[in-house]
């Protein structure tokens, strides 16, 4: 009996392959109202004036708290694992230039 009702409470997620293969963001924009959180993940190429959104969530605020709290979980423990995240000395916004060459035609 006890064994059903575990059966009944596990959730089955599905992962398509091209979610699976990930996106990548440099950069997190959130927002929000009285009713939802907006996460817009964004990719800022350099020597590129123009970054682009890559992928938005939107998110209850309940959700969102969840969310903080998974996060300040995960990096508590990648960090005991891999020692401190060293965060940059103006972490308002990434370097826009990547010293690397301009592009050329």
């Amino acid at each position: 009996m006890a064994e059903e009702k575990k059966k009944k409470n596990q959730l089955n997620i599905e992962l398509p392959e091209e979610i699976a293969e990930g996106i990548y963001s440099n950069l997190a924009i959130i927002s929000h109202s009285n009713s939802e959180f907006v996460v817009d993940f964004v990719r800022i190429l350099p020597n590129v004036p123009k970054a682009k959104v890559k992928s938005r969530i939107i998110l209850t605020p309940q959700h969102a708290k969840r969310l903080l709290k998974a996060l300040n979980d995960n990096v508590k423990k990648f960090e005991a694992q891999n020692g401190p995240i060293k965060e940059p000395d103006h972490p308002a916004m990434p370097p826009m230039s990547f010293n690397t060459p301009k592009a050329q035609a």
